[in-house]
C-alpha cells in the first residue's frame, strides 16, 4: 500500500510537472504571437518585414527594387513587385543603403546580359500578393506568383537560411545578383565564385550612404549545382568565377527527387574566409532554425511583459519591444575581427562590435531602455564607439558598416556612454571613455570651432545653428557629469558653463530658440516659428521652432527661468500642442510628420517634450498629452508608426511611455513619470529581480494618475532613478478620469 501511495505520489508529481512545463511553453508562445513585423512597413516607417535574430548581423528581407525615400529599408507595403531577397537591411532609417547579396529563385532562364536601369527591366522580377505573405519575428514567408515559387527565410546570429519550394517538376534556379542596388547605393566591383557543386563565395564593394562597403559571403545549396550562367558586366563569363562592377549568377539544380532547394549564406566585413567561419555547421534542418530563432525572440520579448485585456495593445507593444531589438546589430564576425573605415582590421577582444549606430534618435530612449533590457549589449556598443575612437580620436555620429557618415547633429555617443557609466554598467575604460568624450567636444569639426569662439554658432556662420548649439550645449552637460564622478572637477566646472550655451539663442520676447549672429545681438530675422526649409539655409534641424525650442533637457528649471515663471512656460509648452499644424515654406522637410499642434512625434527632437510639464508643476498636462500621443500616434497597421522607426527609437519611446515612464533627460539615470497605459508591465531584470509598475483603474478615460505608492510607501514625485527601479519592486498608481492637481508637486 506504501508503494502503491509512492507511485500515485510520482504520478501526480509527473503529472503537475508536465503540466507546469506546457504552460510555459504556452506561455513563451505568446510574446512572439503579439509582434507583426509588417508594422512600419507602410507609411514613413520605413521597417524591413524579413528574419533577423536580435541584433543580429544578417536581416534576410524583400526587397521591391524601388529607389525612393519610403522605400529605405528595401521594401514598403504599398508595393506588390518583389526584386529578389538580400542579406542586410537598415531599420528605420531615412536615407536608403545596403540591400547587399541579393538572392531570387526563379522557374526558368533568364538573360543577365540585359542592362537595367530600373526594376520594371529585371528579369527575374516577380509579382505576389499579401494575401501569400506571413511574417513573425525570426520568420518570413512570400509565394511568387510568377514563378510559383514558395520563399521562406530565418536566421541565426550570423547565418540566413533560406527554404525554397518549387512547383513539381518545375525548373529550378536561383539568380545572384551582387550589382542589385537601391537609393543612394552603387557598387564598385563584385565577384562570384562556384567553389564546388555545392557552394559559391564572392564580394561586393560599394559607395553610397556607407563610402567605404565590403561584403563578402559564402553560400551552400542543399543541392548540387547541375548548371550555371554567370556574366560579368552584362557578358557571360566562361569557366567558375567571374568579376566586375556588377556581376550575376543563375545557378540551377536538378528537380528529381525534391520540390525544395535550401540555401544557408554568411556574411563577413573581413574576408570569404571569415564568411565561412561564421556560416552555421548545422545542417538545412529548416524548420529546426526557425524554432531557435522564434525562441531566441521569446527570451528577448520577456524582458517586459505587460497585461491588459486589449489585444490591440499587446500587438503595438510586443511589435515594439521587437523593433528595440533590430538595431544595432552585429558587425564582427565569429572569431572577432571587423573591418574599419580605412579597410584596418581589427579584433573585437572580449566584446561583440555593433553597427549601425543610429545615435541621433536612439540616445533618447532607444540606448536608455538596452540599459534595462538587454545591458549585457551596452558595455559593447561603448567598446564599438570607442574603437571608432581609435582610428579617428574623435567619437562617431552615426555608423554605419563602420562608416562614419557625419549624418544629423551633435555627437550623441556621449549621452549614451555617461548614461551606461552612472547605471553602473562594466566592460569598458571610463578614463578611456571620458578622453574621447572630452577630445571630441574639444576639436573644431562640425561648427565646434564656431561653438567655442561665440558660446554658440551664429546662424550667419552655419546652417542649422540653433539645433547644433543645443545639442552641444546638452553634450556638455554629459561630459560635465562624467567629469565630476571621475573628480575631475576643473573639466567639470569648465564643461558645465559651457552648456549654458542656450542661454544665448533664448529670446525672451517669442519664447523661442532663435538664430543668432556673430555679433551676439540681432537674431536671424524675419522670424516664422512654423517655417520649414529641409537641411539647408535654416536654423533648425528637419524641424521649426516650434519643435526644436525645448532641447534644455539637461536644465529644465533654469530654461523654464528664462520663460519667466512655470505658468508662462506651461501656456507655451500647452501652445505646442493646440496650435495650428500647418508648416510654411516651399522645402519644408518631410521627418515633420506625426503632427499634433506644432509637436512632431514623428521625428525625434519632440520625443521629450510632452515630458516638461513634470517640472513646470503641471503633471497632469503630461498625463493628458503623453495618453494622447499613445492613443493617437501608434497603430497595428502598416502605418502604424507616425514617422521613421530610426532603429528602434520610435518604438522605445512606446515601450517607456506606455509603461509609464520616459527619460527626459536621457543621461541623468532618471525617469519622467507620465500616464501608464497597462493594468500591469514587469520589467524583468538581470539578477532575477522584477520592477512591477501596477496601474489600477486605468482605461482610455482614467488616464490622470490620483495616486501612487513605491513599495507601499507613498509616492508623490515626477520622477524614478534607475537604481530605484532595478533594486526591484513595485510601483504602484491609482488611476482615474479627472486630473489629481496635487500629485506629483513635491520635489
Amino acid at each position: 500500500m506504501k508503494n502503491f501511495s509512492l507511485l500515485i505520489l510520482f504520478v501526480i508529481l509527473i503529472t503537475s510537472c508536465k503540466i507546469k512545463i506546457n504552460k510555459n511553453n504556452l506561455q513563451e508562445d505568446i510574446f512572439v504571437d503579439h509582434v507583426n513585423p509588417f508594422l512600419g512597413t507602410g507609411g514613413h516607417g520605413h521597417t524591413y518585414p524579413g528574419a533577423t535574430v536580435p541584433f543580429g548581423m544578417l536581416q534576410v528581407s524583400p526587397d521591391n527594387g524601388v529607389s525612393s525615400w519610403d522605400w529605405c529599408s528595401g521594401y514598403h507595403y504599398s508595393d506588390s513587385i518583389v526584386a529578389g531577397f538580400s542579406h542586410l537591411h537598415l531599420s528605420g532609417t531615412g536615407i536608403g543603403d545596403l540591400t547587399d547579396i541579393l538572392f531570387m529563385p526563379t522557374n526558368k532562364k533568364v538573360d543577365l546580359t540585359v542592362k537595367t536601369t530600373s526594376r520594371d527591366q529585371l528579369p527575374y522580377k516577380s509579382s505576389y500578393s499579401h494575401a501569400n505573405e506571413k511574417a513573425s519575428p525570426g520568420y518570413y514567408q512570400v509565394y511568387l506568383e510568377d514563378p510559383k515559387i514558395n520563399v521562406e527565410l530565418t536566421s541565426t546570429q550570423r547565418t540566413a537560411f533560406h527554404k525554397y519550394t518549387f512547383a513539381k517538376e518545375d525548373k529550378q534556379a536561383v539568380v545572384i545578383d551582387l550589382g542589385f542596388a537601391i537609393n543612394w547605393d552603387k557598387a564598385l566591383k563584385t565577384a562570384l565564385t562556384i567553389e564546388d557543386k555545392y557552394t559559391i563565395s564572392g564580394y561586393r564593394f560599394s559607395t553610397g550612404w556607407a563610402k567605404n562597403q565590403k561584403v563578402f559571403f559564402v553560400a551552400k545549396f542543399s543541392k548540387p549545382i547541375s548548371e550555371s550562367v554567370l556574366t560579368a558586366n552584362q557578358k557571360i563569363v566562361s569557366g567558375t568565377a567571374s568579376e566586375g562592377e556588377h556581376t550575376t549568377a543563375q545557378l540551377f539544380f536538378d528537380a528529381a527527387g525534391s520540390d525544395e532547394v535550401l540555401v544557408k549564406v554568411a556574411l563577413s566585413s573581413v574576408s570569404i574566409a571569415n564568411a565561412k567561419d561564421n556560416l552555421e555547421t548545422e545542417n538545412f534542418n529548416f524548420e529546426n532554425v526557425k524554432a531557435k530563432a522564434t525562441t531566441t525572440w521569446n527570451t528577448a520579448l520577456n524582458k517586459i511583459t505587460v497585461e491588459t485585456p486589449v489585444d490591440s495593445l499587446k500587438t503595438i507593444f510586443y511589435t515594439a519591444m521587437y523593433h528595440t531589438q533590430l538595431a544595432p546589430v552585429t558587425y564582427s564576425d565569429k572569431n572577432g575581427q571587423f573591418r574599419k573605415e580605412n579597410d584596418e582590421i581589427v579584433t573585437a577582444k572580449n566584446y561583440t562590435a555593433y553597427s549601425s549606430l543610429s545615435l541621433w534618435d536612439t540616445f533618447r530612449a532607444e540606448n536608455p531602455l538596452l540599459t534595462l533590457v538587454a545591458p549585457d549589449k551596452v558595455s559593447d556598443l561603448v567598446n564599438s564607439m570607442l574603437a571608432y575612437y581609435d582610428t579617428k580620436k574623435i567619437l562617431p555620429v552615426w555608423t554605419l558598416y563602420a562608416n562614419e557618415t557625419n549624418t544629423m547633429t551633435g555627437y550623441h555617443s556621449i549621452p549614451v556612454i555617461v548614461d551606461a557609466y552612472k547605471k553602473g554598467i562594466k566592460g569598458f575604460d571610463s578614463e578611456k571613455a571620458y578622453t574621447a568624450m572630452k577630445t571630441t567636444m574639444m576639436q573644431d569639426e562640425r561648427g565646434l570651432n564656431l561653438y567655442k569662439q561665440y558660446g554658440f554658432i551664429p546662424y550667419n556662420l552655419l546652417d542649422e545653428s540653433v539645433t547644433i548649439t543645443l545639442e552641444y550645449a546638452y553634450d556638455d552637460w554629459c561630459v560635465a557629469q562624467m567629469a565630476k564622478a571621475l573628480g575631475k572637477n576643473e573639466d567639470y566646472q569648465f564643461f558645465l558653463n559651457r552648456s549654458k550655451a542656450y542661454q544665448h539663442l533664448f529670446d525672451p520676447k517669442t519664447g523661442f530658440m532663435r538664430g543668432k549672429s556673430a555679433d551676439g545681438k540681432s537674431w536671424n530675422e524675419p522670424f516664422d516659428p512654423k517655417h520649414s526649409n529641409h537641411r539647408e539655409q535654416t536654423d533648425y534641424t528637419e524641424g521649426n521652432a516650434w519643435q526644436h525650442s525645448w532641447f534644455v533637457p539637461q536644465d529644465v528649471e533654469d530654461f523654464i527661468s528664462l520663460h519667466g515663471s512655470n505658468e508662462v512656460f506651461a501656456k507655451r509648452l500647452e501652445q505646442l500642442f493646440t496650435e495650428s499644424s500647418e508648416i510654411t515654406g516651399s522645402n519644408v522637410s518631410a521627418d515633420i510628420s506625426g503632427l499634433i499642434g506644432q509637436y512632431a512625434h514623428g521625428n525625434e527632437p519632440s520625443h521629450h517634450i510632452a515630458y516638461m510639464f513634470n517640472r513646470a508643476g503641471q503633471p497632469w498636462r503630461t498625463q493628458y498629452w503623453v495618453r494622447h500621443i499613445l492613443d493617437t500616434q501608434y497603430n497595428t497597421t502598416p502605418n502604424g508608426l507616425s514617422g521613421n522607426e530610426d532603429c528602434g527609437q520610435m518604438s522605445a519611446w512606446y515601450v517607456f511611455s506606455s509603461m509609464g515612464l520616459y527619460p527626459m533627460n536621457p543621461a541623468s539615470g532618471e525617469y519622467e513619470i507620465g500616464s501608464p497605459i497597462f493594468e500591469k508591465a514587469t520589467i524583468n531584470l538581470q539578477d532575477g529581480k522584477t520592477f512591477v509598475i501596477e496601474a489600477e483603474n486605468v482605461s482610455n478615460k482614467n488616464f490622470y494618475i490620483q495616486s501612487a505608492t513605491l513599495n507601499g510607501v507613498p509616492f508623490n514625485k515626477t520622477a524614478i532613478t534607475h537604481q530605484q527601479i532595478v533594486q526591484g519592486g513595485i510601483l504602484h498608481f491609482v488611476m482615474g478620469s479627472e486630473p489629481n492637481k496635487n500629485w506629483g508637486l513635491t520635489k
